[in-house]
C-alpha cells in the first residue's frame, strides 16, 4: 500500500513538472491523457487494487483522488496563464480584416489596392439629408428593434386594427418586433422634442414579405414629420415636389391619390412616372408605369394628442421615402435585390 501511494505522489510531482513546461493547449490535453487517461499512469497504479485489504484500497483511493483534484487544479491554472498570454499578442498574430476578401489580399501584398466607394443609397441619402438640412429639418435616429407601443400603438394601431395586417412583421422572443417603418422615429422624437418640430428620420426597416423585382425583406426608408401650428396638405405638396426636383436635377411627372395609412389624416399616395422605363411598364413598376414613392398626409389627431400636445393647437404633416425605390428611379435599376446582393461588379458602377 504504501509502495502505490508514493507512486501516485510521484505522479504528482512528475505531472506538475508536465504542466508548467506546457507551451500551449495541445500539451496540456496531453498531460491530461498520460496522468490520469484511460491508459494512463494513474490508472496503471489503480489496476493494483486488487491485491489490497478494502482498508488498504480507501487509503489508496484517497491518495488518487487528492491526485486528481490537485491535477485539475494545476491544469486551470495553467490554461488561465496560456489564455491571457495568447490575446495578449492576438492582435499581432491573428489579426484579420473582415473587410477584405482573400482575393483583394494578394493585391494588398503586390500594392495594388482599390479604393473602396460609399453605397448608392448612402449617397442618395445624404444627399436627402444636405437638402433637408438646408430646409431647416433636424436629422433623428431610432431604435431598428422597437416595441409594439412605438411601431404601432403610438401611431393610431389599435390592437385588434386592420391596418396591421398590411405589414408583416418579425418579431422576436421577447415580443419585441424589428421596425416596419422609420414612422416609429416620430413618435419618440414628439416624446423628447417640443413643436415645432421640422425632423427627417432615414434608417433601415424590415418586413415579412416575398422577395421579387420591387420588394425587399430589408430596405430603407427617411421619415419625414413637421409639426407647427398651422400645416396643410399645400405645404407637404409644395415640400414633395421641391425634393423631388433637386434629388432628380429637373421636373419629375407625379400623381397624388388617395391613402390610408393608420397615423395621417387625410393620407396620401405619391407616385412618380417610372424612369426606368419612362411609364411604359416593366417589373420595377409592375407594369403600371408609376412608382410609390411618397407615402404621405397629415399626422392624425390622435397622434399627436398621444404626444401630449394639443391637436386644436397643433398640426402637422408626414412623408416616408422609400429610399431603395428612389436609388432604382436615379440609375435605372431594374432589380431591387441588386443592392443586398453584395456584387461588386453592380457597386463598382456607383
Amino acid at each position: 500500500m504504501a509502495d502505490l501511494i508514493a507512486e501516485i505522489q510521484a505522479l504528482e510531482a512528475k505531472a506538475a513538472s508536465a504542466i508548467a513546461a506546457a507551451a500551449d493547449t495541445e500539451a496540456l490535453q496531453n498531460v491530461t491523457q498520460e496522468f490520469t487517461g484511460k491508459k494512463g499512469a494513474l490508472t496503471h497504479v489503480m489496476k493494483q487494487l486488487g491485491s489490497l485489504t478494502p482498508e488498504q484500497r480507501g487509503e489508496v483511493g484517497k491518495a488518487a483522488n487528492i491526485f486528481k483534484a490537485r491535477l485539475e487544479e494545476l491544469l486551470a491554472a495553467k490554461e488561465a496563464v496560456l489564455a491571457e498570454a495568447r490575446f495578449a499578442s492576438l492582435a499581432e498574430t491573428e489579426f484579420v480584416d473582415l473587410s477584405v476578401t482573400p482575393g483583394e489580399y494578394a493585391a494588398i501584398a503586390s500594392g495594388a489596392t482599390h479604393s473602396g466607394h460609399v453605397h448608392p443609397i448612402a449617397q442618395t441619402q445624404k444627399k436627402l439629408e444636405e437638402i433637408f438640412t438646408s430646409m431647416g429639418f433636424s436629422i433623428v435616429d431610432g431604435p431598428q428593434v422597437e416595441d409594439d407601443y412605438h411601431n404601432f400603438g403610438a401611431l393610431n394601431f389599435t390592437d385588434d386594427h386592420p391596418a396591421r395586417d398590411m405589414q408583416d412583421t418579425f418579431y422576436t422572443v421577447t415580443k419585441h418586433l424589428l421596425r416596419t417603418h422609420t414612422s416609429s422615429v416620430q413618435i419618440r422624437a414628439l416624446e423628447k422634442m417640443k413643436p415645432p418640430i421640422r425632423i427627417i428620420a432615414p434608417g433601415r426597416v424590415f418586413r415579412y414579405e416575398e422577395v421579387d423585382a420591387s420588394h425587399e425583406h430589408t430596405f430603407y426608408q427617411m421619415e419625414g414629420m413637421i409639426i407647427d401650428r398651422k400645416v396643410s396638405v399645400g405645404n407637404l405638396l409644395h415640400l414633395m415636389q421641391t425634393l423631388l426636383s433637386e434629388v432628380f436635377s429637373k421636373g419629375v411627372e407625379v400623381r397624388l391619390r388617395p391613402g390610408y395609412f393608420p397615423f395621417v389624416e387625410p393620407g396620401f399616395e405619391l407616385d412618380m412616372k417610372c424612369l426606368v422605363c419612362n411609364g411604359t411598364g416593366c417589373p420595377v413598376c409592375k407594369h403600371s408605369g408609376w412608382v410609390e414613392v411618397l407615402p404621405c398626409g397629415l399626422v392624425h389627431p390622435n397622434v399627436i394628442q398621444k404626444a401630449g400636445l394639443s391637436p386644436e393647437e397643433w398640426q402637422g404633416a408626414a412623408f416616408g421615402l422609400g429610399l431603395n425605390r428612389l436609388v432604382m428611379m436615379q440609375h435605372g435599376i431594374e432589380d431591387i435585390r441588386h443592392f443586398m446582393a453584395g456584387k461588386l461588379d453592380f457597386l463598382r458602377q456607383f
